[in-house]
């Protein structure tokens, strides 16, 4: 296998029946050397939020996959009321075990920082390493999802127009970017029964503990727009390591997505595998 096969991406759909649910799910999968990376986007994204592994000179060697939640991208779900992260946690189970990864790096967004910290609570001994950017942990983290409680509407469409519009008034960097691509990249009717999960996951279970008691090691990475965030001494006093990204606030693969991989490639070297 050449160096140019390693670092190219195969795309491909996987059909899958999770919870009585019926997934099409969008993916893409690389070869190559060392222990597997496990992308899971937030939401509202893609896979294409990872892709540029594949021709990062350090980190383009490495086995990779990332796939589209149901909900948004590429994959279908035939039941948008049923998309809740314990839902998502099994389609990364599901993921898993297609790819045959036995053991694997997590690098989890937002969304999918909440759905990779489930995962390797239920399954710590396969993960080497988790990357958590920006995932909940603590109540305070639902700045976004808490907005189907804040600012509810019956009419998931409207709820999308006004969640929008709101984003394009924010003053954290790249939330206009990510605001204009909304309506490509997610349904509408998945918002709620996803916000919702995020918030009751965020407000009454012990999601801190979960994330400071892994074994594996962990990072912590946030935008310093975020850096007032109450936990952070905490989290470090624990031994996990905080990666500051700099002019950035939610979205590193956005705003600063050089400084992004460099920390990544970073906490991959010192973990040794």
């Amino acid at each position: 296998m050449t160096s140019t096969d390693i670092r190219r991406w195969q795309h491909l759909t996987v059909p899958a029946r999770v919870d009585d649910t019926d997934l099409s799910i969008a993916a893409m999968i690389k070869p190559g050397h060392g222990t597997p990376l496990l992308f899971l986007h937030g939401f509202g994204s893609t896979k294409e939020d990872y892709a540029d592994i594949a021709v990062h000179p350090d980190l383009g060697d490495r086995p990779a996959l990332a796939y589209d939640a149901p909900g948004c991208g590429a994959t279908t779900c035939s039941d948008l009321s049923a998309i809740v992260i314990p839902l998502l946690v099994r389609v990364a189970e599901t993921m898993i075990n297609h790819a045959g990864y036995r053991r694997y790096h997590l690098i989890g967004h937002s969304m999918g920082g909440l759905t990779a910290l489930l995962l390797a609570h239920a399954q710590p001994e396969q993960v080497a390493g988790f990357v958590n950017i920006e995932g909940n942990i603590a109540p305070e983290d639902c700045f976004l999802s808490r907005q189907i409680v804040n600012h509810h509407r019956t009419d998931p469409e409207e709820f999308l127009s006004d969640f929008i519009d709101r984003l394009r008034g924010s003053r954290y960097y790249s939330a206009s970017l990510y605001a204009a691509s909304l309506p490509f990249k997610v349904r509408a009717g998945a918002i709620e029964p996803i916000f919702t999960s995020m918030v009751d996951l965020s407000d009454h279970h012990p999601l801190m503990k979960w994330f400071l008691t892994l074994p594996a090691a962990r990072m912590l990475m946030y935008g310093d727009q975020n850096n007032t965030l109450s936990y952070l001494p905490t989290v470090q006093a624990a031994g996990v390591e905080l990666a500051e990204i700099p002019d950035c606030g939610h979205f590193p693969m956005y705003a600063n997505a050089p400084e992004m991989w460099r920390r990544i490639h970073q906490f991959l070297v010192a973990t040794g595998r």
